[in-house]
């Protein structure tokens, strides 16, 4: 296996050693058929992509590998490199497995005999462009829709999956989990490296797919993850402080998103979904409509000026309502997503569809059987008087947005449990502090997914942002933080669990462990009404 990707046996065993003594006639003879019908080297690079190679181009590979723990026999392997380990120190592993064939950035001093050593410039580059071309570019078959942004991504995209799968099977590729058309799998990253993108599509076209929604994250962009990727539609949802551990500034960062709308991955979107309420977004519409006039611009929003937009806005904690109001007519919504930056992201599946050709009134009836989406403010009912909401909020802009729409809505007291990532952008950290006392009547910071950082040194980061010490407590354990705001839960009150949303575990130190809010807080719920609280 690689990732979630079905390797080809059939090559594998024409690949592996057996004893010379041992094989019939028989055995020899579909060997080499196998070998015959096997992609070689030559096929998958285009002229001038090679800077050198020392060995034959003109020999068979059973697959593409990345991770040297899954080279298999006959294996080409991708040297990458990373912001943690050089994929070129597991060269002699991989070969040792049985890679045929390496690609790399630097040619090793004394490469192997039996191996195909080649040399390009950038590994990452070369791994899309020949995955796209070893899976015989399952995006041409398909309408390949990408949704960026900091915050919304998940929700945005379960929304797109929903409103076009009325007629016709939709991958889908996120945070939550990966919809290959003929089974679902959990998620291991919010956008995979490009051989496990191309393997995945290529599932997907054939097990009937004709859509597929992928999340697109800056670092997938620039990792060079959806590189070549042609994109039918591409929505941008908003920008937000986040990642700049790795983009350093806000301007770089937005940078980055731009390139999945300018051709700079590709070529450019059929499609751009854009959000005109957000600063970020409107600059983006007005280079879009400036510079790429071939592309399609739909923008979204509140804004008077938007292609779909939402006006008479009505929230509370069991529906959003609005009226949508599109080029070709308008409409009352009555929504179970709840608050305003729901609204937003309803806008922009709307919006994206619309963009596709699909009718608004044709659509926007599966909006009554939205199964919601696991984790995006996802509401716990165990018979408490009072609301527990779970959700994904892991930023100082996404916690604002929750927070606010939470208040607003509260009758009674709004308590917060929260924390920050280990060795993630720290500069957030005070900001989210600020934002959770600016709403809450009273937080509880804790563990997140301190990782591989010493949760004092997060605490300490966050504590920086504290504007009213009394109204905070910091408790180490994260199920005792829960279970604190529970027991200070009266009836009116709203308890808010934010940062892991979906997720069902924590890690700590290189070890991960089953933590699940939604579940804790069934478990918790369930021990106080047997204890009588």
């Amino acid at each position: 296996m690689i990732g979630y990707l079905t390797q080809n046996y059939s090559l594998i065993h024409a690949f592996a050693a057996r004893p010379a003594a041992r094989r019939t006639r028989q055995e020899k003879s579909v060997r080499n058929r196998v070998f015959k019908m096997a992609p070689k080297l030559s096929d998958y690079f285009g002229e001038g992509e090679i800077l050198a190679v020392k060995g034959s181009l003109d020999r068979p590979i059973s697959g593409l590998v990345m991770d040297s723990r899954r080279v298999v026999p006959g294996a080409l392997f991708f040297a990458l490199p990373g912001l943690r380990a050089d994929g070129a120190t597991f060269i002699d592993e991989a070969c040792n497995r049985g890679a045929v064939a390496v690609v790399t950035a630097k040619m090793p001093a004394h490469p192997p005999a039996k191996v195909t050593f080649i040399q390009v410039a950038d590994p990452r580059v070369a791994l899309a462009r020949v995955a796209q071309r070893y899976y015989k570019f399952p995006d041409r078959d398909m309408t390949v829709v990408g949704v960026t942004g900091t915050n919304g991504k998940t929700t945005v995209t379960h929304l797109i999956k929903h409103f076009l799968n009325g007629d016709q099977r939709v991958g889908l590729i996120g945070t939550i989990n990966y919809d290959l058309g003929a089974r679902t799998v959990p998620s291991f990253r919010t956008t995979p490296e490009s051989v496990d993108i191309y393997g995945m599509m290529a599932q997907m076209r054939d097990a009937g797919c004709r859509n597929m929604v992928m999340e697109v994250s800056s670092h997938g962009i620039d990792q060079h993850r959806v590189l070549g990727l042609q994109f039918g539609a591409a929505v941008f949802t908003n920008l937000t402080r986040d990642h700049l551990d790795y983009h350093k500034t806000l301007d770089a960062y937005f940078a980055v998103k731009m390139r999945l709308f300018t051709g700079e991955t590709g070529t450019p979107p059929k499609v751009a979904v854009v959000n005109l309420d957000d600063a970020y977004g409107a600059q983006l519409a007005a280079k879009i409509a400036a510079e790429h006039p071939g592309v399609k611009l739909v923008t979204f929003g509140e804004n008077a000026a938007a292609t779909v937009r939402a006006e008479q806005i009505a929230l509370n904690f069991k529906n959003s309502t609005f009226r949508l109001v599109w080029p070709g007519g308008e409409m009352n919504i009555d929504s179970p997503l709840i608050g305003r930056y729901n609204v937003s992201n309803l806008l922009a599946a709307i919006a994206t569809a619309y963009g596709l050709g699909r009718d608004p009134f044709v659509f926007l009836a599966r909006l009554r059987s939205l199964p919601g989406v696991p984790g995006r403010m996802e509401r716990i009912e165990e018979g408490q008087p009072f609301n527990v909401l779970v959700d994904y909020a892991h930023t100082d802009d996404a916690l604002r947005n929750a927070l606010g729409m939470l208040r607003a809505i509260t009758p009674g007291r709004l308590f917060v449990v929260f924390g920050c990532g280990g060795n993630r952008d720290r500069t957030k950290r005070p900001l989210m502090t600020r934002a959770v006392q600016e709403y809450a009547d009273f937080a509880f910071a804790t563990a997140d997914n301190p990782r591989n950082e010493a949760l004092p040194q997060i605490f300490a980061d966050m504590q920086a942002g504290a504007t009213a010490p009394e109204k905070i407590a910091w408790i180490d354990d994260r199920r005792r933080a829960i279970s604190l705001a529970l027991d200070g839960a009266r009836a009116g009150d709203c308890v808010l669990i934010a940062g892991k949303g979906h997720e069902s575990y924590q890690e700590f130190a290189g070890t991960v462990i089953p933590f699940d809010d939604r579940q804790v807080v069934r478990e918790l719920i369930e021990v106080k009404t047997l204890k009588g609280r």
